[in-house]
């Protein structure tokens, strides 16, 4: 197999060696290459009949050295294995394929292609060629990395002498370089987010992004370009107005600045706490933040600035404003939207309004004891305060059909309304039209029946529907039929029964010790 061309100052090297009189044997010692190569290449150039200036000029050397049919056909081989590298690369991360597989394919392709080991060396130099990074230039309090540390640190729990393992949560600020760093117990949702409020509170401020890996706490379905991220990277991308991005699969170099941090806390926390043992994960991230501020003002080599110099010189008035509050996550539950144009939460029993046209479709629940949030596609369709009161109604007429609209408009069906008409009556009146509009189960029967209730007045008079709102109010509940129904029977006008007066003392009553 013909050889790569040697470069032309080994040419001019070997013209000089001979023209001192150098045998072949040294030539080829002193220039590094083979006795058969020196031999060619002093043949090519007929170095007899070259004149000295012909020997120092360089296109002369290389039309007579490098213009022969075997070197030409040597780099066209060359093409040919560098166009089948393009093709094959990727292969190598397939199961079950090998660099044997691939050269012999490249063989059948190729019958007069380089040898296995040679084709192995050209193959290292492409992917080395290949494998190469990009200084990238980062933006003031665009991006936090965020990371959690391979090597775990533990405490020793007092009471039972067990040692207790944390997982230790790493961050990074790119441009200043500022390092924040918790140990917490997992990395499960609940520890997850309180590494998120915690290193925001540190940092006072929020980036335009927050870079993770493709932790499961965060990423539910990792992609290289459309990753899938959960529900609760959701609430805390809407609560502090930012957004999760997450790293190629399998690219470490998409978050280098957190990896370097990684092995920063290695060396200036866990190296100086090595020897140190802590009985509480408190006292453990004491110890931490005490590390963290030596390292942050720590200054960089050669300079008189720190990371946190930088940071607040320069990054630290970008960043977004914190919210009033940390982020607390919210129950998510996935529900139908009922025929009413209601959702329900089992837990209180409560019914909360969504826009009619959405009847049937299925949707995302997130509620505290705050608010209830209906989400469709990652779209808020309906937000509501959650009420306290089982077993109520929480409706919008925003979210009502307009025939709905329409009927409770001519009827008067109104809450406000009805509640107005009740309090003229009385107190009693008041508070009994109140349970009627909360108790029913659907909308339509809630105002009917409280207006069903105020019209007894017509019949009956004020006063008479006030004391029978009094009466009906001594029961378990309260609904329309229930007042008519002490109307008709005149039942308030009748007094409170008479209470039974206690039985005199007498001689006739045996005492507890008449049994012993």
């Amino acid at each position: 197999m013909a050889q790569k061309p040697i470069a032309m100052e080994q040419l001019k090297q070997l013209l000089q060696l001979q023209k001192d009189g150098i045998g072949i044997r040294e030539i080829a010692r002193r220039a590094g290459i083979s006795r058969n190569s020196v031999r060619k290449y002093l043949l090519l150039l007929g170095t007899n009949a070259l004149a000295a200036e012909e020997q120092s000029d360089n296109k002369i050397l290389a039309d007579k050295a490098y213009s022969n049919d075997s070197l030409v056909h040597d780099a066209q081989r060359l093409q040919q294995l560098v166009a089948h590298f393009s093709c094959v690369h990727a292969e190598l991360n397939k199961t079950g394929v090998t660099r044997q597989l691939l050269w012999r394919e490249y063989i059948q392709q190729y019958p007069d292609g380089y040898v296995y080991s040679h084709y192995c060396h050209h193959l290292n130099q492409y992917l080395k060629n290949r494998d190469l990074s990009m200084h990238l230039e980062y933006q003031a309090a665009d991006m936090i990395m965020i990371d959690f540390a391979g090597k775990k640190r533990y405490y020793i729990d007092p009471s039972t002498g067990e040692r207790k393992e944390c997982q230790v949560f790493i961050a990074i600020l790119p441009f200043s370089g500022l390092i924040f760093c918790k140990a917490v117990h997992s990395q499960q949702t609940a520890d997850f987010t309180d590494c998120i409020n915690s290193l925001l509170k540190f940092y006072g401020g929020v980036p335009a992004t927050i870079l993770c890996d493709n932790l499961r706490t965060a990423v539910k379905r990792a992609d290289r370009y459309e990753p899938e991220f959960t529900d609760i990277c959701h609430q805390l991308s809407e609560h502090y107005d930012t957004t999760f991005s997450a790293t190629r699969p399998y690219s470490p170099r998409d978050k280098a600045m957190v990896e370097r941090a990684v092995n920063i806390v290695y060396n200036h926390i866990y190296g100086p706490l090595r020897n140190r043992e802590f009985t509480s994960l408190e006292a453990l991230n004491q110890a931490i933040r005490d590390q963290l501020v030596l390292l942050n003002n720590k200054p960089y080599k050669n300079t008189p600035y720190s990371r946190w110099y930088f940071f607040e010189q320069q990054e630290q008035s970008l960043l977004k404003t914190l919210p009033s509050s940390p982020f607390c996550p919210k129950k998510v539950v996935t529900l139908t939207v009922q025929r009413n144009y209601h959702v329900q939460l089992t837990e209180d029993h409560r019914y909360y309004s969504v826009p009619y046209k959405y009847v049937g479709k299925k949707v995302k629940v997130l509620y505290d004891s705050r608010v209830v949030e209906v989400y469709l596609d990652q779209q808020r369709i309906a937000m509501h305060v959650r009420k306290n009161i089982n077993k109520a109604y929480t409706t919008l007429a925003d979210h009502m059909p307009p025939h709905h609209q329409r009927m409770q408009q001519i009827k008067g069906f109104n809450r406000d309304d009805l509640l107005m008409q009740a309090s003229r009556v009385g107190a009693a009146t008041l508070e009994a039209a109140k349970l009627m509009l909360q108790n029913s189960i659907y909308i339509e029967q809630n105002y009917k029946a409280c207006f069903g209730m105020l019209m007894l007045q017509k019949k009956y008079g004020v006063l008479r529907l006030e004391a029978a709102c009094t009466r009906a109010l001594l029961g378990s509940r309260v609904n329309y039929s229930m007042v008519k129904n002490i109307l008709e029977r005149g039942l308030d006008k009748q007094l409170s029964l008479p209470v039974s007066p206690p039985l005199p003392d007498h001689d006739n009553i045996r005492g507890k010790d008449h049994y012993q």
